[in-house]
């Protein structure tokens, strides 16, 4: 019997079970890459840039960010969906929550492809007219069911958020305004300005200057709450009762991510969302709050709003791609 133990203590096997577990390495092992969907100059560069700087020296490897724009999108979401490294995050806009309504075969399932780290920032849509048109929100929906399809509004391309909120609007308030898609944002507020439009509908921050100057009149904001940089410009859904469209950045992982990983992404994120710290501050500056609230909140929105848009996509006849 002791010849027998000695030989079975001999093998491979069972001097693996033998030896003390070796401690597995603590996350990150490799470099940590931040992918963006959109092209590089837009909202999330902010605080994108900003964690970039902040968690470096953090996580004792270097973040590294990298812009993946296509398919208003698709292709940066896709590439981190199908990541393996279990070092790869995206940070998003809500089209997150728009493109299954949008594309027939995205490549990948938001629910299942991609896990919920944190909403980053969250910010209002704002509608301006031009200084010479509707005195507020009420006389602007009057003007649009006065005329049928005349009144027009700006977006930044078919399907885009901008085309969304608005189509949510006309379901809502029960109008009919004529849809003009431009190529980006900037467009729009030139067409505004130029009178070839009625209404510009886009990024608070890009407004500010002009509402500012008071060549623009802002008449509502899409969060459920006034804007800060706005408080006497009511929240459209003060008068038009459901109606919430909130613009919002969030931080996904891969799936194949550890949980250790979007544990220590958060905990090390923490701190930021103080009112005194200075990406707060930033983000406050430019109307947007910055929330970093964990997956939960994350999630819940995601379920929320991919039902609430493939709803509106449906009612608004817009044919997905």
């Amino acid at each position: 019997m002791k010849t027998a133990r000695r030989a079975l203590l001999a093998t491979p096997f069972a001097a693996a079970l033998a030896a003390p577990a070796r401690a597995q390495a603590p996350w990150p092992t490799r470099p940590v890459r931040l992918i963006s969907p959109f092209a590089p100059g837009g909202p999330q560069d902010v605080p994108a840039r900003y964690f970039v700087d902040y968690l470096t020296p953090r996580l004792g490897q270097p973040v590294v960010y990298d812009s993946r724009a296509g398919a208003g999108g698709q292709l940066g979401m896709q590439h981190v969906a199908t990541a393996t490294d279990g070092h790869s995050f995206l940070i998003t806009s809500n089209s997150v929550a728009t493109l299954p309504a949008l594309r027939r075969d995205l490549g990948f399932d938001p629910f299942t492809d991609l896990l919920p780290v944190t909403i980053v920032t969250e910010a209002p849509l704002v509608y301006c007219v031009r200084a010479n048109g509707p005195a507020n929100l009420a006389a602007f929906i009057a003007r649009a069911k006065e005329a049928p399809g005349r009144v027009s509004v700006g977006s930044s391309g078919i399907g885009s958020a901008t085309h969304l909120a608005s189509a949510f609007l006309m379901q809502k308030a029960g109008i009919e305004l004529l849809h003009v898609p431009y190529r980006g944002a900037g467009l729009i507020m030139t067409a505004l300005l130029a009178g070839e439009i009625d209404a510009f509908v886009g990024d608070l921050s890009l407004a500010l200057e002009h509402i500012r100057a008071g060549t623009i009149r802002p008449i509502g904001v899409t969060t459920q709450a006034r804007a800060p940089l706005l408080p006497d410009v009511p929240a459209i859904g003060e008068q038009i009762a459901g109606y919430a469209v909130p613009f919002w950045f969030g931080l996904f992982a891969a799936k194949q991510t550890a949980p250790e990983a979007i544990r220590r992404m958060n905990a090390e994120l923490a701190p930021l969302a103080a009112p005194t710290s200075e990406l707060s501050r930033r983000m406050a500056d430019r109307g947007s709050l910055l929330v970093l609230s964990g997956p939960d909140p994350l999630a819940a929105r995601l379920r929320a709003e991919v039902a609430q848009w493939r709803q509106v996509v449906q009612a608004a006849g817009i044919t997905p791609e």
